[in-house]
This record gives C-alpha cells, structure tokens and sequence, in this order.
C-alpha cells in the first residue's frame, strides 16, 4: 500500500500546484511502471480522497506542524496518511508503518534522514490528540466542510436554507447513472437485464437508471452495443427541454465529451451540428457517437464567435457554456481547491459573450436552452436577468415541472443531492 500512497501524495502535489487531477493521476502513476492494478485502483481512491477532505486533513496537519515543512512530497504523503485515518477502514498502526516506508522510498531528492521519525512522530501524536483537535477544529469551517472559504460564504448566501445540505452533498461518493436509449430497449426489460447479471439497480426518473455499486463500462450490459451512456441523472434533462422533434434543425454549442449529443439524437431524427472550441475533444464526441452509431455534424469553432456560421438560422440551441463547474465537484474534486473566486467573474463574462453570440444565430420562434453545471447565481439566473435586459426579443419560458419530478431544484437549479448533479437550465424562446 506505501506504493498507493506515494502515487497520491504526488498526484495531490501536483493538483495543489495548479494541475487537474485528470492529468496529476496518469503522471504519478507513470513513475511507479510496475504498480498492480490493485496499486494503481488503490492510488485513484486515496488521491480523490485526500482532494475531497484536504481541507479537513490541511487543518488538522498544520496543527501538527511546529513550522512549515520544506518538501511538499513529504507534506502531501502525510495528508494522504490522515485523510487515511479520518476516513479509510485500513488499519491506523499499518497506514502509519507505510507512511514511513513511503518516505523512505522518496526518490530525487531523497529525503533527509530525519523524514521518518517526523512522519512517524506525526502521524502517533495526531492518533493520540485526534479528539483533542477535532473539538477545536468544530468551529473552522474550511476544516468542517473541506471548501474554500469563499465558496462557503458564497453558498450561504445565496442559499440560506441549503447551503450546508450542498457542501456535505458535494463531498460524498457520486452514483453511478445511466441513461437507457428508450428507443432501443425498455427501462423495465433494461432492469430485467441487469438483474439477470446480478447487478443491482433501479429505475429513478425519465431514462435514468442509478446502479447500486459502480462498474466498469466494460461490464455493464449493452454499454459497448449503444444501449446505455453514463450520464448524471441531472444532465439528463437537458435534450428533452430542448423541445425537440424530428427534421429540426439543432446546434449543439460547446459540445464535448458528447454525453448531452448523443442524447438529443437518441430522442429525436434532428440534423445536429455539434461544435466545440477544442478539436481534440471533439474527437471523444466522434467516439461516443461512433458506440450509438449515431451520426452529427461536428465542428471545431468558438461559440462566442459566429466567423463559421453558415447563415441558415437553428431551429433550437444548447448553450452547454463553460462555467466554475461548481455544481459537479464529488466527480471533480480537484475543483474545490484549483477555483479561485475571481475565476467566477472570469467565467460569468465569457458566458456572457457566448449567449448573445448565440441567439443571434436562432430563428425566430426558436428555443435557447441555456445550461451550466454549476451552483454559483452569477453565472446562472443572474447571467440570464442580465441577458433578457439586453433582449427584448427573448423571453424565458417555464420548464415543465413533471421534468424535475424526482429532483431537488429552485427554479431551474438543481441542488446537488444524493440522486444527482448540480446544473441549472433556463429555456429561451425568441419573439
């Protein structure tokens, strides 16, 4: 297990120096070539771990620490270790023996000799003062929610009654849905076939189907033949408030990796423009299209810029804008600690570039669904007040309330819970 470690102490290294966690694992694993399965699966859980608790485990190291250390590896391998012991069921005395092995086995610069008995000293004087520090923890709320400051503040204010529910929410294990192709097979038959597997699962809204334990894509039932995607319950909604029927004419802006593309085309015979500003990301789309066999126009082009447009105006648009991603943080842990307050701002002006650009390119009588994954009002309904002052030829149209039937949301926001995501939706329709 020392080897598990180390990988995460470098892949949460990595993140606290400013890279995403999707690119920190496969590098840190990359040092440890000869790593097991069982290593490297085991270096995955405690390095989303420790990033889900590092404000938890930070408090409770910086307490320990009589100065700051000097090797950052040598810091991050102890958050490891007591994140470990806070939540893992591993046993205290051997994540504290392996913590020690693991320093020992830092390679360039190798650690000064002292490294051990620090780790070791450590680690024995947070077991014995655990509940001693914990009380005097009780009242830092970056140690009790494990967020920034700021995101707390923010939360509270803008959701007084739910902002608590939505930071313990965010820090829980996210479920594994899937979205059944109704068009290809039926929820209950699609159930009958898990359970001929022995995979358990249920049915929770519209074409989701949450499983009792994650899986493999590779062992889940009809996954390679098209006939489920893994998607969040919450962005599920998405392609059906679009208001979609067969021959309409349909703009997928900021499109990748494809989950909400392949969905529209599931649901209706449209002719799908799929764009995204990255052309590399546009080739997971082509992937995902490619298992549904299903078939759309892609195209690498800024949504805030019409220089591609054709001229023939969209029958209907998905706004999928870049945001904090705030609303997806138990699936995105790095999140948490790589925003900063002032990228808010910074993202709500870019939303606010590509949402007029876009309606632009919307024939009349057409609908906008504007969507953001996350849970800050600045790039959401404020985004959208903002927009409908400078358009008087929009309007914001309900959403129809059997969509949100099994979720929790405040009027177009979704409040991350146990069944889904954070997002919010607003349906625009041009005069």
């Amino acid at each position: 297990m020392y080897i598990s470690q180390q990988i995460a102490a470098d892949a949460v290294n990595q993140v606290l120096s400013g890279r995403n966690l999707t690119l920190a694992l496969p590098a840190a694993l990359t040092l440890f070539p000869d790593a097991t399965p069982q290593q490297r699966g085991a270096a995955a859980d405690l390095s989303y771990g420790t990033l889900r608790f590092y404000g938890e485990a930070n408090a409770y190291l910086t307490c320990l620490l009589e100065k700051p250390l000097s090797d950052d590896r040598i810091y991050t391998l102890l958050l490891v270790a007591i994140y470990q012991l806070l939540h893992d069921k591993a046993d205290a005395f051997t994540v504290v023996n392996q913590a020690v092995h693991a320093v020992s086995q830092l390679r360039k610069p190798a650690p000064k000799h002292w490294a051990k008995g620090l780790v070791n000293a450590i680690l024995r004087n947070f077991l014995r003062k655990k509940d001693e520090l914990a009380a005097r923890l009780a009242k830092t709320e970056v140690a009790v929610y494990s967020y920034p400051q700021w995101w707390i503040n923010k939360l509270r204010t803008q959701y007084p009654d739910h902002w608590q529910a939505m930071l313990l929410a965010g820090n829980q294990h996210p479920p594994m849905t899937l979205r059944v192709n109704t068009g290809k097979i039926g929820i209950e038959e699609y159930l009958q076939l898990l359970e001929r597997q022995d995979i358990e699962a249920s049915h929770i809204g519209g074409q989701a189907v949450v499983l009792a334990r994650p899986s493999g894509v590779d062992k889940i039932p009809g996954f390679s033949d098209g006939i489920v995607s893994v998607q969040d319950y919450g962005a599920q909604l998405a392609a059906s408030l679009l208001d979609i029927t067969p021959g309409l004419r349909v703009l997928d802006a900021c499109c990748a990796p494809g989950g909400k593309t392949g969905h529209i085309l599931e649901l209706a015979d449209v002719h799908l423009t799929a764009m995204d500003s990255d052309a590399g990301r546009l080739q997971r789309v082509q992937e995902n299209l490619g298992r549904l066999k299903l078939n759309a126009d892609l195209l690498a082009a800024d949504a805030s810029s019409a220089d591609w447009y054709d001229g023939k105006p969209f029958d209907r648009i998905l706004a999928d804008v870049p945001c904090t991603a705030s609303g997806i943080v138990r699936r995105h842990v790095d999140i948490k600690w790589l925003r900063r307050e002032a990228d808010v701002a910074s993202f709500a002006a870019q939303q606010a570039k590509i949402l007029p650009n876009l309606w632009q390119l919307l024939a009349k009588g057409g609908k906008l669904l504007y969507v953001t994954c996350s849970v800050f009002n600045e790039e959401n309904q404020k985004q959208v007040d903002n927009f409908l002052l400078q358009h008087p030829d929009a309007k914001q149209l309900p959403l129809p309330v059997d969509s949100f039937a099994n979720l929790s949301q405040l009027n177009g926001q979704l409040i991350p819970s146990t069944a889904h995501d954070g997002f919010f939706y607003a349906l625009l329709q041009k005069n």
